[in-house]
């Protein structure tokens, strides 16, 4: 047998006996195989798509294929939430281009259309060539983003059939020009809405309202297009579809697809002989442990994809591993992330689809459907924030009725170290539901304006909307952003355009351009939002395998300027944090103390930034930066004791810092327990004695504008949530704190001070006040029953903390 095609378990027996490894694998899940149940076309689907399909090998289609092939019907959702590599493409691509063949023998006219939307760029240029595949010439598929040429969407404008775009381009390009859109909207049959798990917290609620804009000008062109969705596995599909699209929906969730077997490994770095932050023991990275484990496999001739949690996470593990092979094999690893030029992306996407890349190291980029089929192996640097992610990623790997190897590398940190210790978590508990919540007036406000400035809104536009449109509009008309004429209509009142002010990714403003000094050539962008952490002056930043140095941050040009280098270490912004409560939606008494939920105010501001050694970690120096503060207007889930319940906990005053400090840390790493999230989607500040609440006080909030719903889920489950926190510090080994229990790896006040046992005494004073859990909801059932809500009295003011999350 081939060394490519070696049995998963024979392949993990080599990874972890290679080195002395064995200690590091700390369980081992075998998933058994599955076959595949067919089930004939549907005599809806033309001839053509079946012989294309016969050439692609396809003789039948799954049953879950044919379940939504038939469901498809206009003015309802259809989503198909099935594993990855099961095939949903087909199951939307089959209705969809057989309903534009039949538009193309209409004697004259352009023929019905449709309209497919991807969360990236990569997704949308991958399923065009999955549908040239499938699709006759006369089926006129094209590109509409970012990287289209201006001289190429006038005829997608005009003469496609099949438009493949994303939905910030719908929301900034096609609805606000839909009169030039008008001939392809009103013969619009189908939108494929793909990958909609991703669309979660703060984006989801803003495709959602886009989806709403969409079926709103639809409507008035005459059209009634169905809607499918494809989703990997979550819970509950049709409800969060509903969601989604504002539609009746139905959900195909029977897999009905082959599948080889799977085993699925949880790995554990081993410590090092450094010290870390305050003298804590060091783990190896799970960067540098992943580089290792994907030379050894790319070494076997194993197809191999390694997803990391960041761009330059994505960077320093292509780079060691081709470090570390033969020159012939160190040529076919590379990185692929978000941020490259269009062109490097294309290229890459060539190179993994051809077979030509052999490993790979990438962020979630192509987690979200890209056809990598082939490979043999995927590993996870650090669990990737819920388990619906978890199992798509894993999912990458295996060819039909061929085994695959997954292996999850735990990050030193305490959910990641939580998980490898306790399986049970990952392998006997369902995936997450999607949150979102397109009613939040932080979203459905600034998508009002675009839509009145797109057609005026009208009564009947109400329910559309949502149930808080009516409330809002007037609010709208005060600030001088819509006006109300004589027949009820309401209209956008300014020179600028709507759609301008709204950010539907929350990146907070223009791209940053990442530009070389010395020649002037533009290397890449990253978010304004991720500026000021990651491309300040002094910031090591990596592209395409080479290093460079940050010389200049000029945020008012958003341009950094950067200068080839080979640093022998990596830095990681440091920043403060102060939070004012704005308003108490919900309290809830434990005991002495409370659990809140509300409206905050966060003042977060970069302060300076850590020099760390690549392979270990080791704090080599600090560095001050002087950047303006960035403010945020969130939702966030927060607790308070008492002095008396400090005396029962044995936590003196002098010591309440490092506790509350503790167990806010691991608390926001628990967190994505029990909401679809990771700990970058949140962030946390605790105060010994807050101004606002008069009493010592830990806040966990969402680090998104307006809130992502993950602070009201933390409410919401609070007693398993907080519990869990408790029993993980408990748990770790260490005596006085580590990154595996209460440190975090993105503290702005370096993990000082921290008081690990104290933690423990905290958060078991506080729960010893907690009602009792009744099902699932262990919080909100009884919040009616706790002290009603209340603003925060008197004016806030901001008090310093750490910055963590």
């Amino acid at each position: 047998m081939p060394p490519s095609h070696r049995p998963p378990e024979a392949l993990l027996d080599t990874l972890a006996a290679a080195r002395g490894r064995a200690d590091r694998l700390t369980h081992t899940e075998h998933l058994p195989a599955r076959e595949g149940r067919h089930a004939p076309w549907p005599p809806s689907v033309r001839p053509e798509i079946r012989a294309a399909a016969l050439e692609l090998g396809i003789r039948q289609p799954w049953t879950h294929q044919v379940e939504a092939m038939n469901c498809a019907k206009p003015g309802r959702a259809v989503v198909i939430a099935t594993g990855t590599a099961s095939g949903k493409s087909l199951g939307y691509l089959a209705p969809v281009l057989s309903e534009l063949l039949a538009g193309t023998e209409a004697p004259n006219g352009r023929g019905a259309t449709a309209l497919y939307l991807a969360p990236t760029k990569a997704l949308a240029a991958d399923q065009r060539r999955r549908a040239a595949e499938l699709a006759p010439q006369r089926v006129r598929a094209a590109l509409y983003d970012g990287d289209t040429p201006p001289q190429e969407r006038e005829w997608v404008r005009q003469y496609a059939s099949y438009v493949l775009t994303n939905p910030d381009m719908l929301h900034r390009g096609i609805l606000p020009a839909h009169a030039r859109w008008s001939s392809f909207l009103k013969t619009l049959r189908y939108v494929v809405v793909d990958e909609c798990h991703s669309y979660r917290g703060v984006f989801g609620s803003h495709v959602a309202q886009v989806l709403r804009r969409l079926r709103r000008v639809c409507r008035r062109y005459g059209a009634d297009p169905a809607f499918l969705l494809a989703s990997a596995t979550t819970a509950d599909p049709a409800a969060t579809a509903e969601r989604l699209t504002g539609l009746p929906s139905v959900a195909v969730t029977d897999d009905a697809s082959p599948r080889g077997p799977l085993v699925f490994a949880l790995w554990e770095p081993p410590l090092t002989e450094h010290v870390g932050e305050q003298g804590a023991p060091v783990r190896r990275t799970a960067t540098a442990e992943t580089a290792y484990l994907l030379t050894d496999l790319v070494s076997a001739g194993t197809r191999t994809v390694a997803f990391v949690r960041s761009r330059r996470a994505a960077e320093l593990v292509a780079l060691q591993a081709q470090d570390n092979l033969e020159p012939q094999l160190a040529d076919r690893v590379a990185a692929y992330r978000g941020g490259y030029l269009p062109e490097e992306r294309r290229a890459l996407e060539r190179d993994l689809h051809s077979g030509r890349l052999l490993g790979l190291a990438s962020t979630s980029a192509l987690e979200l459907g890209v056809d990598v089929s082939g490979l043999d192996a995927v590993l996870l640097a650090g669990y990737p924030g819920t388990r619906a992610s978890l199992w798509q990623q894993a999912g990458r790997a295996g060819r039909e009725a061929q085994g695959a190897l997954a292996v999850l590398i735990a990050r030193d940190d305490p959910l990641d170290t939580y998980l490898v210790h306790h399986p049970e978590a990952l392998f006997e508990r369902p995936v997450e539901a999607t949150v979102l919540d397109p009613d939040n007036p932080h979203v459905l406000a600034p998508h009002l304006c675009a839509a009145a400035a797109e057609l005026p809104l009208t009564a009947e536009d109400l329910d559309l909307f949502g149930p808080n449109t009516a409330q809002l509009l007037p609010v709208l008309e005060r600030r001088g952003l819509l006006r109300r004429r004589s027949d009820g209509s309401w209209y956008w009142t300014r020179r600028e355009r709507a759609v301008d002010s709204v950010d539907l990714r929350g990146s907070g403003g223009n791209p940053v351009q990442i530009v070389e000094e010395s020649t002037g050539r533009l290397l890449g962008t990253v978010d304004a939002a991720a500026s000021h952490t990651t491309v300040h002056t002094g910031a090591v930043h990596l592209h395409q395998g080479r290093t460079y140095l940050v010389r200049e941050l000029d945020l008012e040009n958003s341009v950094a300027l950067v200068s080839a280098a080979n640093p022998s270490y990596t830095t990681s912004a440091r920043d403060i944090t102060s939070i004012s409560v704005m308003s108490t939606e919900r309290t809830v008494n434990w005991g002495e103390g409370t659990l809140n939920f509300g409206s905050v105010e966060v003042v977060n501001q970069v302060v300076g930034y850590l020099r760390k050694r690549i392979a270990t970690g080791e704090v080599l120096g600090e560095s001050k930066l002087d950047l303006p503060p960035r403010t945020l207007r969130t939702r966030a889930v927060w607790w308070t004791v008492t002095e008396d319940q400090l005396l029962d906990a044995l936590v003196p005053f002098d010591q309440l810092p490092g506790a509350a400090h503790a167990a806010e840390h691991a608390s926001i790493g628990l967190l994505p327990l029990f909401a679809t999230c990771d700990r970058w989607d949140i962030g946390g500040v605790s105060v010994p004695l807050h101004p606002d609440t008069q009493l010592p006080t830990v806040f966990v909030y969402d680090g998104h504008p307006g809130g992502a719903g993950f602070a009201e889920h933390g409410f919401h489950h609070a007693v398993r949530w907080l519990t869990a926190t408790r029993d993980a510090i408990r748990a770790c080994e260490c005596e006085r704190g580590c990154p595996s229990c209460v440190q975090s790896p993105k503290c702005g006040n370096g993990n000082d001070p921290l008081d690990k046992a104290g933690a423990v005494r905290l958060l078991t004073t506080l729960l010893a006040g907690a009602p009792e859990p009744t099902g699932q909801d262990t919080t909100a059932d009884r919040a009616e029953n706790g002290r009603p809500g209340k603003d925060a009295t008197g004016e806030s003011r901001p008090v310093a903390g750490p910055a963590d999350g």
